[in-house]
């Protein structure tokens, strides 16, 4: 008897504590959502939902008011009772509502209607379902980066005209730029793992107060996963594992992360392993992308191949890992201390756009293939919370190390001799950002930043058959130095909800060094070292005014600059057949001035449009030019006599632009989304005539049909993009006509092209969820603008992900 007694006992104490609990779910997919803060009207009481999106409310009283916050949902306000029917708060996602929070405009979370540029968010869900094999894939999802891939292993951002050292790119506030980022195409940004990456932002538009130099066109921002803790006594652990298979390059890619979080401790494991194998492209399309043929080496000895499947682009497959790994540490609610570590690197990655150029009838290049690109980071940040200082009521500290490691070899068709350049680069910084409540209306943020970066660059040539090597030209100048220091403020001036004004300036110190001595050996340079000393003042100022609950109205002015850096003032290499590049000390920053104009209208949350307008003028522009060494218009580079050019502050050039996109809500659960951009743009030749502007893509867009409910997302949708004639390519494509189709008189062009496309995920169970596309339904064969590599013709991808 005593113990039915005891049993009752517990089941009424189990029942009891199950009704202090409350679940909180995303009102769509009616997922946990984990990290919802839950408080009380004077925010005396709070706690925190765990993985499983629970939180118990037993120190709450029955009649107080709950408040549910988080930064990627609709807030909303309860009455305890009223939760205590069912236990369940389900909370709105806020993407596409005024309401969303972002970080990149200010280093601090900003309500995204108050920023008078345009921001694009993806966020985790996002980046779930978009499934991207790298992150210039997740960028490209946004429908607003334009994406060239001279090679599989590429991917090299396009926004506004700008692209490459035009851009910033970021890591948990930590910029990736470094002294060597060039002005042709790059692929760093593939170093980022997207299984990793929390969300993203991308600033379209100058970001030079906040990020400095090379922030003209754009700031792309990555946040990686965070570590998770508990907030309580006991343990919890959550781990994810995907599988993933593509058919077009029959990609294996698998991933795992772990996260272990305790009251005040919290560590994240992050890695991933992908295998990419010869891509494949569609069969309906300009017969000049085939690949009819490549090289095959075989005892030192090189014979062109006829290639038994012209739509496999050989030599085109490369491998990647990627490991992260954070500790977070958060004594009080005011202090916490994160430290992460990064690591990311390839296997050799074949230069595609180089492997298929001919002299004569045969391939110009036996071997042309980028090193292990190679990348680390050690990031550590303090952010402390205090609402008794006079200086901040939020100040962040971020101390980084990293270094970069790159290679580049390549061999002629039948010749003896194999060039190979290795570059690195070790990059310190140290960045303060403080954000202060001056008033109700007012807030400021100031900071300063520290950056320095030394490049390691060698040369050498290997005869492959005596397997002898000599020391050769480097592609930089060894030992060679970038720093920069800056001071920057932004204010924020809210009178009332309607109308925000905004306004910011920078003044960035820039000092590079390099000695030639080395190089001289082979070049007899006019001077054995240079030192680049420059200032820049930069600013910005916007308003937002939203009249009532349906227009938005952004308009923001900026003036931007791009310090010259080591790629600029001392590199050697052949931008093409023919042509060398070689160092100048006589190098100036570049400036940009420009405004943008928005638009947003609103109708109660059913349709959204979202118009934008951009003008950007380029002056003083560092663009590649003729130019004389000692007199001399050619030199021979590698063995070959070829025009010698330099980068010279020899240009202007003015961009222009319209962006237009629509959302159209049926139902909850099905809505059609749509994005359109116009780019323009000219720069000066050096007649003083203007030619078309090498970044500005053709005109682009997309289309998207989804539904989406509890369990099941279907998306269908279309990309497209507009033709560029040969009078619109710029001198510099046209040169390169091995990469174009060719139109009927023989011209090199980009044609138009669409894709049709379905990507659909099922969730199980609770920790089953599986991802299934299907991309270029046509079959279509086509090339990004600026492309070496055909895109993917019809391509399956299957993901499979499991969590605990």
């Amino acid at each position: 008897m005593k113990i039915n007694y005891i049993i009752f006992f517990f089941l009424i104490i189990s029942a009891s504590l199950k009704a202090q609990q409350v679940k909180v779910l995303n009102a769509i997919s009616e997922t946990p959502i984990f990290g919802v803060a839950i408080f009380n009207a004077d925010k005396t009481k709070s706690v925190i939902t765990n993985f499983e999106g629970e939180a118990s409310l037993n120190i709450f009283s029955s009649d107080e008011i709950l408040y549910f916050q988080h930064l990627l949902f609709t807030s909303r306000k309860l009455e305890k009772a009223q939760i205590e029917k069912s236990n369940i708060v389900y909370l709105d996602v806020t993407t596409q509502d005024l309401s969303e929070v972002v970080i990149s405009a200010s280093n601090f979370e900003q309500v995204k209607k108050d920023i008078p540029q345009k921001i694009v968010s993806l966020n985790s869900e996002n980046v779930q379902f978009v499934n991207p094999q790298t992150s210039a894939d997740l960028l490209e999802s946004s429908g607003q980066v334009y994406i060239q891939k001279s090679q599989l292993g590429g991917g090299s951002p396009m926004i506004r005209g700008f692209s490459t050292n035009r851009l910033l790119i970021t890591v948990d506030g930590v910029r990736m730029n470094n002294a060597i980022f060039r002005g042709g195409n790059l692929q760093n940004v593939i170093s980022i793992d997207p299984f990793a990456v929390q969300n993203a932002e991308v600033i379209l538009g100058s970001g030079s107060v906040i990020y400095g130099s090379d922030a003209i066109g754009g700031v792309m921002s990555f946040y990686t996963q965070k570590p998770a803790l508990s907030y309580t006594d006991s343990l919890q652990i959550k781990t994810n594992a995907v599988i993933r298979y593509a058919s077009a390059s029959n990609e294996k890619t698998g991933h795992v992360d772990f996260n272990i979080g305790i009251k005040k401790w919290a560590f994240l494991t992050n890695a991933s392993y992908t295998d990419f194998g010869d891509l494949k492209m569609g069969t309906h399309g300009p017969e000049d992308y085939l690949r009819p043929e490549y090289v095959s080496t075989l005892n030192n000895s090189d014979v062109m191949v006829q290639n038994s499947n012209p739509l496999v682009q050989k030599q085109s497959g490369y491998r990647q890992y990627n490991i992260m790994q954070k500790v977070r540490f958060e004594p009080f609610n005011s202090l916490s201390f994160d430290l992460g570590l990064y690591y990311s690197t390839t296997s050799n990655i074949p230069r595609y756009d180089r492997l298929i150029r001919y002299k004569g009838t045969d391939l110009r290049s036996a071997e042309w293939y980028y090193g292990p690109q190679q990348w680390f980071m050690a990031n550590a940040q303090i952010t402390k919370l205090s609402s008794l200082s006079n200086l901040y009521d939020k100040a962040k500290v971020t101390m980084a190390y990293q270094n970069f490691q790159e290679s580049r070899v390549d061999r002629n068709f039948q010749s003896e001799l194999r060039n190979i350049r290795d570059e690195a680069v070790d990059a310190y910084s140290f960045n303060l950002d403080l954000e202060k409540k001056l008033s109700v209306k007012t807030q400021f943020f100031y900071g300063l930043e520290y950056v320095y970066n030394q490049v390691m660059s060698h040369g050498d040539e290997e005869n492959i058959s005596t397997n002898s090597v000599i020391p050769t030209v480097s592609r930089y100048p060894n030992g060679a130095s970038w720093q920069s220091a800056a001071l920057y403020s932004s204010i924020k001036y809210k009178p009332n909800p309607k109308f925000v004004f905004q306004s910011g300036l920078r003044f960035n110190h820039v000092v590079s060094k390099a000695s030639f001595k080395a190089n001289n050996i082979y070049l007899n340079l006019p001077f054995i070292a240079s030192k680049n000393i420059a200032g820049a003042l930069t600013g910005t100022a916007g308003i937002s005014w939203s009249p009532n609950a349906v227009i938005q109205w952004r308009l923001n002015t900026s003036s931007a600059f791009r310090a010259p850096n080591i790629d600029d003032i001392g590199k050697v290499f052949d931008s093409e057949p023919g042509a060398v590049v070689v160092p100048n000390q006589s190098l100036k920053p570049e400036y940009a001035y420009g405004y943008d104009l928005g638009l947003k209208l609103n109708f109660e949350k059913r349709l959204i449009i979202d118009v934008s307008t951009y003008y950007t003028y380029l002056n003083n522009a560092l663009v590649r030019r003729d130019f004389t060494l000692n007199g001399n218009a050619q030199i021979v580079y590698d063995g070959e006599l070829s025009n010698v050019q330099a980068i010279q502050n020899a240009s202007k050039a003015w961009i222009y632009g319209l962006e237009v996109g629509m959302e159209y809500r049926f139902t909850k659960q099905l809505k059609l989304t749509s994005q359109y951009s116009v780019i323009g743009g000219t720069e000066e030749d050096d007649s003083g005539a203007e030619t078309p502007l090498r970044h500005a893509a053709p005109h682009f867009g997309n289309t998207h049909l989804v539904w989406n409910t509890k369990a099941f997302k279907m998306d269908v949708f279309a990309y497209y993009n507009n033709e560029l004639s040969f009078n619109q390519l710029a001198p510099s494509e046209i040169e390169k006509d091995y990469i174009y189709a060719l139109d009927s008189q023989g011209r090199p062009y980009a044609p138009s092209w669409y894709t049709l496309n379905l990507r659909t995920q099922f969730q199980i169970t609770d920790a089953t969820t599986i991802t299934a596309s299907l991309e270029n339904i046509t079959d279509q064969r086509y090339k990004t603008y600026s492309s070496g590599i055909a895109a993917a013709g019809r391509n399956f991808i299957l993901a499979l992900k499991y969590s605990l």
